[in-house]
């Protein structure tokens, strides 16, 4: 890889980076094309991003951003995984991990602040920005469903009145 490849690996790596308000930092050894491949298809269907990238093009992407704080955890194997939505990257990284013992969540940083491997395990077990859009959804509509049956009610039994009555007449 010459020098402006590199550039726009960085360019791209931390384009994608600013974007994203997640970003989970894992580390694999010895996973499979098809794995890797598997677990990219996962993330890509979540809305998220996934990565092998070397450990010095990644401090060079994160250099002067507020994601600056994961330099420390970026050594050995590293993945990243990055989504604005701030729970898919880390539920698709926290399931695969405990499905593959050659991966494993490392931490990571969520809008500036660091997080370790418990925090985005914690993280992943939280609803995502879609599932919760959805329960707003239902919260809002409950009442009004409910308010328009009660509101048929009394059309209704009016209407079972009137056939009773037709019927013994």
């Amino acid at each position: 890889m010459d020098r402006s490849e590199k550039e726009q690996l960085v360019s791209s790596l931390r384009e994608g980076l600013l974007e994203s308000s997640l970003v989970v930092v894992s580390h694999q050894t010895g996973l499979t094309v098809a794995q890797v491949s598997d677990l990219r298809r996962k993330m890509r269907e979540a809305g998220a991003q996934f990565r092998v990238a070397k450990n010095t093009l990644a401090r060079l992407a994160v250099a002067g951003t507020e994601n600056e704080g994961i330099t420390p955890l970026l050594s050995g194997p590293t993945t990243l995984a990055y989504s604005k939505d701030p729970v898919a990257a880390a539920k698709i990284s926290v399931k695969f991990a405990n499905d593959n013992d050659k991966f494993n969540v490392v931490g990571g940083i969520l809008n500036g602040k660091l997080l370790d491997a418990k925090d985005i395990e914690t993280l992943s077990k939280l609803p995502s920005i879609d599932e919760l859009r959805a329960k707003i959804i239902g919260i809002i509509s409950t009442p009004a469903t409910r308010v328009a049956g009660i509101m048929q009610a009394p059309a209704g039994q009016l209407a079972r009145v009137f056939s009773a009555y037709g019927k013994t007449a």
